[in-house]
């Protein structure tokens, strides 16, 4: 086992956590490859680099600009990161979500998502369970 790559993987978790709660475009740029493509309920067609992920940050910000997401445990090994998620916001935005206005409502969820890393120690992959159907109701929607 490469405890190296483990701790690396890690770290670069958490700096992915302050990275998607700041939309920083710099720091994603350092995290992941501008070759990953991330497939997303929000585009036809997957979404590349860290433009493109953090363009679903973007996204969620017009709805609920006080979105934010809580790194609440991860396990990890030399390719492969497993992450616990806590994801809260506030339906006070400009811009529908789901085709529902905005409404002042407040939802938090668990999401989990399996981060995949290549050699550098960028994120090439995002494979997320759903969690769409927290925020839906805690929106109001169902």
């Amino acid at each position: 086992m490469d405890e190296s790559a483990i701790n690396r993987n890690r770290a670069a978790m958490r700096l992915f956590e302050h990275c998607i709660n700041t939309n920083d475009i710099e720091l994603g740029k350092r995290l992941i490859s501008e070759s990953a493509l991330f497939a997303t309920p929000v585009s036809p067609v997957p979404l590349a680099g860290a433009e493109g992920y953090l363009s679903v940050v973007t996204m969620m910000r017009a709805s609920f600009p006080d979105v934010h997401w809580r790194l609440v445990n991860m396990v990890a090994d030399e390719h492969t990161v497993a992450v616990q998620w806590t994801c809260s916001g506030t339906f006070t935005g400009s811009q529908p979500f789901a085709g529902i206005a905005p409404n002042g409502k407040r939802f938090e969820t668990t999401v989990m998502n399996f981060y995949s890393f290549d050699s550098g120690g960028k994120i090439i992959d995002d494979v997320a369970g759903t969690g769409i159907a927290g925020i839906l109701k805690g929106i109001g929607a169902i």
